[in-house]
């Protein structure tokens, strides 16, 4: 997809330096997030395409204007984390990946769509840019 962007929903500090790295290489991504705390300190950081998003009212899911190409969620909670997946998996048909740092939740996360459940123990998934 060529002029796809990447979204990353990051609600923590293996996120964060995610975000770092896409901006370091120039990607085209987005962020989505569910509070304006989080779309400030975004914003703060640089990013320029913030989206906030209310994970609670499903009629207020609607897919974006522009093409999606991968997402990347990185686990907070499991809950918070599946509301995501649910939200986002009709907006692509590119791979979804969920990062985590617990081995649990990777059939429930797949049993909802995800592509590929990357387990990490330091947060550094700068690996999967290179895909």
């Amino acid at each position: 997809m060529e002029d796809a962007i990447i979204l990353v929903i990051a609600p923590n500090e293996d996120g964060r330096k995610f975000v770092d790295q896409l901006m370091y290489r120039k990607k085209a991504f987005a962020v989505l997030t569910n509070n304006r705390a989080e779309e400030q300190q975004y914003q703060k950081m640089g990013v320029k395409h913030v989206v906030r998003i209310d994970t609670f009212m499903t009629k207020k899911w609607i897919v974006p204007q522009i093409a999606v190409d991968k997402i990347y969620i990185f686990e907070s909670s499991l809950n918070l984390s599946c509301r995501y997946l649910q939200i986002c998996r009709p907006w692509t048909s590119q791979e979804i990946y969920i990062v985590t740092r617990f081995w649990s939740p990777r059939g429930i996360y797949r049993g909802m769509g995800a592509d590929h459940v990357v387990y990490t123990k330091n947060g550094d998934v700068g690996f999967l840019l290179e895909k």
